[in-house]
């Protein structure tokens, strides 16, 4: 743990952390719809693909793999996996485009709805299934945290070379 990190953060506080901030992001997306520049639209969709992009993986990575041995809940993990990969199909697509192209709103509204729905069943059911069965959510919140910083410098800097 380095010296600026005070307190470990709970992986369940900061895994709706990331979800409250995405969400907003999203919204503010949907003000940028009808007159907002092209270069706003393409930063912002930039940063929500980079976000999804990192808490996909520390969940995939870290927490899913924690919670699949704590719940009996195969179900409710696959569904995870599954709408993990239709994000990221998403995320693929606007990757490739360009605010302006045909269904570029379109597809950040839908990658919107698709994540909303997610972080909802996670957070009422997931999350609350990860509590009940005692699963140490602090060790897994400094291991997700250490590996934020390296996917932020690994991929953030990836995103800024490709500007």
């Amino acid at each position: 743990m380095t010296a600026t990190r005070t307190r470990v953060e709970d992986a369940i506080d900061m895994l709706t952390a990331d979800h409250k901030r995405v969400l907003k992001m999203f919204k503010d997306y949907e003000k940028l719809k009808d007159g907002g520049s092209k270069a706003k639209k393409s930063d912002l969709a930039t940063a929500i693909c980079l976000e999804i992009t990192i808490h996909s993986m520390l969940e995939e990575e870290i927490f899913y793999p924690a919670v699949r041995k704590a719940v009996d809940d195969d179900d409710m993990m696959d569904e995870a996996l599954v709408e993990h990969a239709g994000a990221k199909d998403l995320i693929d697509q606007l990757q490739d485009m360009e605010p302006g192209d045909d269904l570029y709103d379109a597809k950040v509204t839908v990658l919107g709805e698709e994540i909303e729905h997610h972080a909802g069943e996670e957070e009422k059911d997931m999350f609350r299934k990860a509590k009940k069965a005692r699963v140490d959510t602090a060790a897994l919140g400094e291991r997700m945290m250490e590996r934020k910083e390296v996917l932020m410098e690994e991929l953030g800097g990836n995103v800024a070379a490709r500007k």
